[in-house]
């Protein structure tokens, strides 16, 4: 099973990240893709900019044991995160999260962990702008409960 886990300060191309996920393979039957943007809004209703931290290497192997996990649950023929980091503006994606099966089930469902677990347990941090101040943004109770709902799963 492939594994692709990085984190770039650079812009991705989510066709290009497609091909190379499926490139040569014929055992896959479904791709599906979750693409993260950063928004105008949030807490405040005027970002205009989000700066992201992280912990180089730490935050690598984070989401590579994400993806491992998905490979666990389901029947996966590979997993591609790519989570950017330094300053990034309103409209710009700042998330990939692509998981290939020979089923679509599986695809969609682990797609879904990949995204849930990633807010809760990699180690990024947010720091919002606004026309107004900047702030770190706090974890929020919602994506806590979306992450729990797979520990009984």
């Amino acid at each position: 099973m492939m594994i692709v886990a990085r984190v770039q300060p650079a812009a991705f191309d989510i066709g290009v990240e497609q091909c190379a996920l499926t490139d040569g393979r014929t055992d896959i039957g479904a791709v599906v893709s979750f693409t993260g943007w950063v928004r105008d809004f949030n807490e405040r209703p005027d970002v205009t900019a989000l700066t992201l931290e992280h912990f180089p290497g730490m935050t690598e192997a984070a989401l590579h044991a994400i993806a491992q996990e998905a490979s666990a649950r389901w029947p996966l023929q590979g997993v591609t995160i790519i989570h950017r980091v330094g300053r990034l503006e309103p409209g710009e994606a700042i998330v990939l999260a692509m998981a290939a099966s020979a089923h679509r089930h599986a695809a969609f469902e682990a797609c879904d962990f990949i995204m849930d677990t990633l807010k809760t347990r990699a180690p990024f941090w947010k720091k919002e702008h606004t026309e107004s101040g900047s702030y770190w943004v706090s974890e929020r109770q919602s994506d806590r409960d979306a992450a729990d709902r797979w520990e009984h799963s």
